[in-house]
């Protein structure tokens, strides 16, 4: 039986000045996939997802979601699309509770009303593990389980497509396994994710394949193990 793919990136460059980000980078994810993005800091990963993800326009090249061009699409419209994602630093709505910051971004990520996004606040919760945290105040969380907030937004925009970066970051070894069971469990809901990732741990056990990419371009592909063996990928870590 074929691959479908789900998104194709297609010879992107993304520049800043005249420093290359992204630089004639092309990528194909296949439906139902767990996809890893590796490299060293400064590498372009984040502006990679944020290309896809529409806060950025890349210059050359296009984006191609279930055979549409997104390619400079505002954010809004490819979320609606199916595509969220999560960021490095969260940013919620810091005087609402756990389950009300969930409520209304699938209010307005999956265009529902207030009842329907409460049910579904409930159901993400549980996906989480957040449901003993669903009536504390954001301002008052700590900052892993802001984190895990986060991925919870983006859960409750009922995603096609999940960019995920660095969620697992700061995770002790005790607190990786729940986690990766997270992970598990948004699998199961037929998600497909990318995501970046510092952990090795996490990467090993989460993830189908992995790209990793220098000064924005592509210099390995395939099994965890595979390229963390890789010559490339160990002179692009440490020198």
């Amino acid at each position: 039986m074929a691959e479908t793919t789900i998104l194709s990136i297609v010879d992107v460059t993304k520049r800043f000045g005249g420093l290359f980000a992204v630089n004639d980078l092309s990528l194909d994810i296949h439906e139902g996939e767990a996809v890893g993005l590796m490299g060293p800091n400064g590498a372009g990963k984040t502006t990679l997802i944020s290309v896809i993800s529409g806060q950025y326009k890349p210059e050359i090249g296009a984006v191609i979601f279930q055979g549409h061009d997104i390619s400079g699409l505002p954010p809004h419209r490819i979320c609606r699309l199916g595509i969220a994602r999560t960021y490095q630093i969260p940013h919620p709505f810091i005087n609402l509770t756990t389950r009300q910051n969930i409520a209304v971004a699938a209010m307005y990520g999956k265009g529902i009303g207030k009842t329907a996004a409460a049910a579904e606040a409930d159901k993400i919760l549980d996906i989480v593990e957040l449901t003993d945290k669903k009536d504390v105040r954001a301002k008052d969380l700590e900052a892993l389980t802001l984190k895990r907030l986060e991925l919870a937004r983006a859960l409750a925009t009922d995603p096609k497509l999940l960019l995920i970066d660095e969620v697992a970051a700061g995770l002790t070894e005790v607190e990786i396994p729940n986690f990766l069971n997270i992970l598990k469990r948004i699998r199961s809901m037929n998600i497909t994710y990318i995501m970046i990732e510092h952990v090795l741990k996490v990467m090993l056990e989460a993830v189908d394949r992995v790209t990793v990419i220098d000064y924005g371009i592509k210099i390995a592909e395939g099994t965890p193990q595979e390229v963390m063996e890789d010559e490339k990928v160990i002179k692009a870590y440490l020198g």
